[in-house]
């Protein structure tokens, strides 16, 4: 069961005032069927850039995809369990933009056109590029850039990592 993620969301009424029109856990979330000790929850979307702050619908809502909308962005935390509790045969079920690469060191090696900005909160994981991998733990810091890339968690416990993803043009 995914961590309860408290999420407090601030808008504008009709009067223009600013107010908070969320505080709640976040409830958008996606546990892959054959992995339920992973979870990605998306705390809020945007469809263009520049961003929109008109309305106060619930922007995180609808259906979770690696990457973020056209155009867009996403905010997300994602638990990772140990490597030695994953299915990776369900990976390519949350690759819905058909991102993936075959034939890597790692079975969820993965490339999506957007530049990421990581934390890792809770736990540690390593970052494994093509060539190299790098152990990252609880506030370190990753600037992933459209490069072909899976995490790895060899530890015994879940991290935690937080990412905003931004669509980018392609290399």
């Amino acid at each position: 069961m995914p961590k309860n993620i408290r999420r407090v969301v601030t808008g504008h009424n009709a009067e223009g005032k600013s107010v908070f029109i969320f505080d709640n856990n976040a409830s958008n979330i996606l546990i892959p069927p054959k992995e339920p000790k992973v979870a990605m929850t998306d705390l809020w979307l945007t469809r263009s850039t520049p961003a929109s702050n008109a309305g106060n619908e619930d922007a995180a809502a609808g259906p979770i995809s690696l990457p973020p909308p056209k155009n867009g962005s996403v905010f997300r935390i994602v638990e990772l369990p140990p490597d030695s509790e994953r299915d990776y045969s369900n990976f390519k079920a949350i690759d819905t933009e058909g991102a993936l690469r075959g034939g890597n060191r790692h079975p969820a090696f993965h490339k999506t056109n957007t530049i990421d900005y990581i934390i890792i909160l809770e736990g540690e994981v390593w970052a494994l590029m093509d060539e190299g991998e790098v152990l990252m733990k609880a506030g370190d810091v990753l600037i992933q850039r459209g490069t072909n890339h899976a995490w790895s968690n060899r530890s015994d416990k879940p991290a935690i990592i937080v990412g905003v993803m931004i669509e980018a043009a392609p290399f």
